[in-house]
């Protein structure tokens, strides 16, 4: 079996269910074949490792795939904090929409910065009248913000960005290395990834749902934030399973533990834009230098070539560059931006970066060689636009005591309850060894190996 370059055919999984989202896109057949790329993968490697003698089969809920590309943790007694700073959102413009991302508090000072205005939705919603949605767009960026104006699926089509995707495959594999795994005898079949160690370098919030997934079959996920780091609101749901430290990489001691952290690690997952890493004297051959059996996937936003592959971007943004909002729009008739009903993006590519890292190892244990892979949510984009949505099945209904786990997850922030997987290879399906925990909680160092 070759490397994983595209979502499984429909036939080659079992889905249970037909409730699906709501939407002008195939939001649920997307969360169905992205998660069943996990599992094909997850069943070859089984197969490769020596676990099983036959290749497992593997089985999606669709109801519960749908629930898992929005919030899986429900908190019990208490309240999240909430997702958004206030003013992020959709403003209208002189010649059409743009969508501002402010969660982030530099984001949020260039964006006022070019917009001149007061810190409230208000301000800023006056403010944006008087701008072509392309200027404004360009500005904000321009001061190292992060904005996208909206435009149609046609127009993103002819876009340069646009193009360049278009020539870029889902997956995208680079050259050939030799690769030494470290053995684990840890791996049952039961959790078939139980030893290995996945540094993850991600933030919200595709990265972090491909390391949750991992975790999810026993990996050992370390996290490594800048000190300080926090995701008010999303941390709670990406966190579960992982150990979640701080280093500082600008300083001497926070280097050395980086490195040797690295040098241990069999898999490396990072969220870095192009040259991002080069910056931090971490490029290509000084990753390979320190840690040359590792299995690498990386992700971007608007993908790896193209004017906009450096441009910083989020699940939100690339719906309203790449057409996906104004297709909204249009379905929905409505007049303002009308985005997917969920992070589908973000979903659909962790899920596709998990499904890439049991690829690579296959491969690794296979013939010795690795390739890593990069992804982007741009070039999920595209897929999703490929995928033809079912007209069959009824709408998604909201979440049910039935779709939750019935053990309570003691989670730093309090009681919660997590959805039940929606994944089965076999026997097997996600489970974890640990609640979700909050930045910094954690010592910077690979956990013993387990008895």
């Amino acid at each position: 079996m070759s490397l994983i370059r595209d979502i499984p055919a429909p036939e080659a999984y079992v889905v249970i269910g037909h409730e699906r989202y709501n939407s002008a896109y195939a939001v649920s057949e997307l969360a169905n074949a992205s998660f069943a790329a996990v599992g094909q993968e997850l069943a070859a490697l089984i197969q490769a490792m020596g676990l099983s003698q036959e290749v497992l089969p593997v089985c999606v809920d669709q109801r519960l795939a749908s629930l898992w590309f929005g919030y899986s943790f429900a908190p019990q007694g208490w309240e999240l904090p909430s997702l958004w700073d206030p003013i992020a959102g959709n403003y209208a413009c002189r010649d059409g929409w743009i969508r501002l991302h402010t969660n982030l508090p530099h984001h949020r000072a260039a964006a006022l910065k070019v917009l001149g205005c007061a810190a409230s939705p208000d301000a800023v919603r006056v403010a944006v009248r008087d701008w072509d949605s392309g200027t404004l767009e360009t500005e904000i960026v321009d001061q190292d913000g992060v904005a996208a104006a909206m435009r149609s699926r046609a127009d993103w089509m002819q876009h340069p960005q646009g193009q360049a995707l278009a020539a870029e495959p889902l997956i995208h594999w680079d050259q050939k290395r030799p690769v030494a795994l470290r053995p684990n005898h840890q791996a049952t079949q039961a959790r078939p990834l139980q030893g290995l160690r996945v540094l993850d370098l991600t933030r919200v919030l595709a990265g972090p749902v491909a390391t949750r997934t991992l975790a999810g079959f026993g990996a050992d996920v370390l996290r490594i934030d800048p000190p300080g780091w926090d995701e008010p609101g999303v941390i709670q749901d990406i966190s579960l399973g992982k150990s979640m430290t701080f280093l500082d990489l600008q300083t001497a001691e926070g280097r050395a533990r980086f490195e040797a952290l690295l040098a241990q690690a069999d898999v490396l997952v990072h969220g870095y834009r192009p040259g991002a890493l080069d910056g931090l004297g971490y490029d290509l051959a000084t990753r390979d230098r320190l840690a040359p059996n590792r299995v690498e996937v990386s992700l971007n936003a608007y993908g790896w070539t193209g004017p906009w592959s450096g441009r910083r971007g989020f699940d939100s943004l690339v719906q309203m560059s790449a057409g996906i909002a104004d297709t909204g729009r249009i379905w929905a008739k409505a007049d303002k931006p009308t985005p997917l009903p969920v992070q589908a993006l973000d979903h659909a590519t962790g899920y596709l970066m998990a499904a890439a890292v049991l690829s690579a190892l296959r491969q690794a244990l296979t013939t010795g060689e690795t390739q890593n892979a990069s992804l982007s949510l741009a070039r999920t984009a595209n897929l999703l636009a490929e995928i033809s949505r079912s007209e069959s099945g009824s709408p998604l209904q909201e979440k049910l005591p039935q779709d939750y786990d019935r053990r309570r997850e003691n989670s730093d922030w309090g009681p919660a309850l997590r959805l039940k997987s929606a994944l089965s290879i076999g026997s097997t399906y996600m489970h974890w060894n640990a609640p979700a925990r909050a930045c910094g909680t954690s010592e910077a160092y690979w956990p013993r190996p387990r008895n």
